[in-house]
């Protein structure tokens, strides 16, 4: 019985191992397949891949569109200066939010609890746009690099993940140092940090790609160019390759718009608008009469 059981469990653990690795196969398929075919997209002709079907190789192999995007002589520079906004970002924010956690965590800090509502407040409200772009410039921080880092130093979000965490580590560690004698930042830097270091690795990978990866502040902030990112500068040509592609098509479209003209265009417009108001006045008549009916006779 006992091996019956034995082996009976081991099939069912069998079993359970192969149907799971194939799940994860088939769930690591689906999150590589897109870079994948993004690649072969990359490598291949762009008027051969305007037909579709491409999906993991190249059909017609070709660099040129690497050619194009690196013909770009700011890129290089752009892309130091991606790098040093990430790194200046990551390691600003996250010594910053670690230290903001571990000021709200301190039970002996009776401000605790109304610094972490105000900062949650921010999660769910926020000055706008345009004020932000109008502190952005009484800061001084238009065209410059401060503005990458300074801004997004502390987060809220950051703030709760941190805390939560350091209430979790031992309060004993913290009454023994303050006993013998140790500051809170002596606590935070030898202490809290390095029982910290998996979170703080979490915190810094979501701050470092959420800098890589943006690129609307820089079309806000950087005016003359001189801190424009590397994924500004992609996000640029796309553009520019995007009204390459529609120029093109307008090229082939050219013979069939001989026949068109903008008077035309303009009365097919019209009619486009219209019609729907025609087809729905009919329906709203008999209100609309009686609505001027009352307004006539209250005059």
């Amino acid at each position: 019985m006992k091996n019956a059981a034995y082996i009976k469990r081991t099939m069912s653990g069998t079993v359970f191992d192969t149907c799971n690795g194939l799940f994860l196969f088939l769930f690591t398929m689906l999150m590589v397949y897109p870079f994948l075919n993004i690649l072969a997209l990359s490598f291949n002709n762009g008027i051969d891949a305007a037909r579709g079907g491409i999906y993991l190789w190249p059909r017609m192999f070709t660099t040129s569109n690497y050619e194009y995007v690196f013909s770009n002589k700011t890129l290089l520079r752009s892309a130091g200066v991606s790098v040093l906004r990430v790194v200046v970002g990551t390691v600003t924010g996250v010594l910053a939010n670690a230290l903001l956690g571990y000021i709200v965590s301190c039970r002996n800090f009776h401000g605790r609890k109304m610094m972490r509502l105000l900062f949650i407040i921010t999660m769910y409200f926020s000055g706008g746009l345009i004020p932000t772009y109008l502190l952005m410039i009484r800061l001084g921080f238009i065209n410059s690099f401060h503005v990458y880092w300074i801004p997004t130093l502390l987060s809220a979000y950051y703030m709760i993940l941190t805390s939560s965490y350091i209430q979790n580590l031992p309060e004993t560690l913290f009454e023994s140092a303050r006993i013998d004698g140790a500051s809170e930042l002596y606590i935070f830097s030898r202490i809290v940090m390095p029982l910290s270091v998996p979170m703080l690795a979490c915190i810094a990978i979501y701050i470092g790609v959420s800098h890589w990866n943006a690129w609307f502040d820089v079309s806000l902030y950087s005016k003359d160019g001189r801190w424009d990112t590397l994924q500004i500068i992609l996000y640029r040509l796309l553009n520019q390759a995007n009204a390459l592609a529609q120029i093109l098509e307008q090229q082939r479209l050219m013979e069939r718009m001989r026949t068109i003209q903008p008077q035309t265009v303009r009365a097919a417009t019209t009619i486009i608008v219209t019609v729907p108001i025609i087809f729905i006045y009919p329906f709203f008549q008999r209100y609309f009469i009686s609505g001027i009916t009352i307004g006539a006779v209250k005059g």
